[in-house]
């Protein structure tokens, strides 16, 4: 199962909106006779590559066991089902590390392998592999993205300087960790402040990716520019507004923006609405790189589930902060009111440290 873990993390960049998932063949006699990763969506299932690695070594399934990382799928989607494949194949077991969430499955992948006399066995790697997934489980479970903002920090808290120039807080090595956490991404976030200020790509450059995930833009009153570094070919760009202006939203429209409009009572972009269309743009994990307005907005509304922090060992002073505003109450006079967060993992990228901290609770689901 470890081997199969170590191949659903190399799909992370390439499998969504599917889940990535990877499957080892292993022998009557213990031998490793095939593997694979979940591709491209389109493409062939972890179970799918597996069997087609075994085939192409000439090797014999039948009677052999079947690790997977996720439930084989049981429902015609854009591919077949996965467990039929399974059963048609000869395979003895399957191990698979957890049930897959989407209503579609749910068990009946199980349910189909165990009626066709398939041994199945449950359990094996499901923490890593549900981590491996969260937004997939987030997107089907609770109906919305996995959130996660990533931002660069001072020691003393201070994501730019007072004029706004923050280029650069953090490390090279920071930086390409940064893109590498865009890459598994289904999709990008970010307001029109930042677009306006610092007119950035925010592509994936820094790491080896097979696609840009497409870049979401909250824009209330369609500022946007036509210019902006990202709109480029092939990149879908999703802009999200609350005042109806047809003439700016022609032209973003008519260089590939799609435009919609979903305005709140107050007249501002309805960011919960936003991450109900998102989910049924089918976006698994939405990674957030936007400004302190922005940032304290998605904390107040309680959308926020991750946050992505490198920081720097340096003092700035006087600057910005991450996020302005970020409790609905306004300022605390009571530390119990403060945003509980939980410390996921703490790493070191050259001289920075990378903290992902969750809110408190936020994965229970």
């Amino acid at each position: 199962m470890h081997l199969a873990l170590e191949l659903a993390l190399t799909a992370t960049r390439i499998a969504a909106p599917n889940p990535a998932v990877g499957c080892v063949l292993v022998s009557i006699d213990g031998d490793v006779i095939g593997s694979g990763h979940t591709q491209a969506v389109g493409g062939p299932h972890a179970e799918i590559m597996a069997l087609h690695d075994a085939a192409a070594q000439g090797r014999s399934v039948v009677g052999a066991t079947a690790y997977v990382t996720l439930e084989p799928c049981s429902h015609h989607g854009r591919t077949g089902p996965c467990c039929d494949a399974l059963i048609a194949a000869g395979i003895r077991k399957v191990v698979a590390s957890i049930a897959d969430p989407n209503p579609l499955v749910a068990g009946q992948g199980f349910e189909r392998l165990r009626a066709a006399g398939v041994e199945v066995e449950i359990g094996a790697g499901a923490v890593q592999a549900r981590e491996l997934n969260i937004g997939f489980f987030s997107r089907m479970v609770r109906k919305t993205p996995w959130v996660r903002v990533k931002t660069a920090i001072s020691l003393d808290g201070k994501t730019a300087l007072l004029n706004g120039v923050s280029q650069w807080i953090t490390s090279d090595a920071a930086r390409t960790d940064g893109h590498a956490w865009r890459a598994r991404a289904g999709a990008i976030l970010t307001g029109v402040g930042t677009i306006l200020e610092d007119d950035p790509r925010l592509d994936v450059r820094r790491v080896e990716t097979p696609r840009q995930p497409p870049l979401v833009v909250i824009d209330s009153r369609l500022q946007t520019p036509s210019t902006a570094k990202i709109f480029m070919p092939g990149r879908p760009v999703w802009i999200y507004a609350a005042v109806p202006d047809e003439g700016k939203a022609a032209a973003l429209r008519a260089i590939g923006a799609t435009v919609d409009f979903l305005p709140n009572a107050d007249g501002k972009v309805d960011l919960a609405a936003v991450l109900a269309d998102l989910a049924r743009r089918e976006v698994n994990e939405l990674h957030v790189e936007a400004g302190h307005k922005l940032n304290g907005s998605l904390m107040r509304e309680g959308l926020v589930d991750e946050w992505l922090v490198y920081l720097a060992p340096k003092f700035i002073g006087e600057g910005l902060g991450i996020a302005s505003n970020p409790h609905a109450a306004g300022s605390l006079s009571d530390l119990a009111g403060a945003t509980a967060l939980q410390f996921h993992s703490v790493d070191r990228f050259g001289p920075d440290l990378r903290i992902v901290a969750r809110v408190a609770g936020r994965d229970a689901f």
